[in-house]
């Protein structure tokens, strides 16, 4: 019985669902959106989250924290500098999934996992270049 039992299994044995969980995160940080099944999508959701709030706190404990969770320094470099400033006066919720239909090979439903208000921020900044 699962009383009580937390996260998906995914379909995969533990040590892939781990390595799994640590290269979804690091493609969301790096690409800021992603396309995945729905249900790694909500798993990563709670993988990602509180990597962010450790993030935004910022000081060393917390960054080596992150840096156990994540595979590359770059990526931890870019959470903490590049995504964690942005989310500062955010109390959660960090992320958003955007159901996006069924695959046509195998019709596992697939979504588009985001980063909230990341985009937004890209924009003006691309909006400023162009002036």
């Amino acid at each position: 019985m699962r009383h009580q039992k937390k996260g998906r299994k995914l379909g995969v044995n533990p040590s892939h669902r781990k390595a799994m969980l640590r290269n979804l995160a690091a493609n969301l940080i790096e690409h800021k959106r992603i396309k995945t099944t729905d249900s790694r999508a909500k798993e990563l959701r709670t993988f990602i989250e509180p990597l962010i709030t450790k993030a935004i706190k910022g000081d060393l404990n917390s960054i080596r924290q992150i840096a156990k969770k994540l595979p590359r320094k770059d990526v931890v470099h870019e959470l903490v500098h590049g995504i964690a400033p942005t989310y500062s006066e955010r109390n959660g919720g960090y992320t958003r999934i955007i159901k996006l239909g069924f695959r046509d090979n195998d019709r596992a439903s697939v979504s588009l996992i985001e980063f909230v208000e990341f985009e937004s921020a890209e924009a003006l900044e691309g909006a400023e270049k162009s002036d």
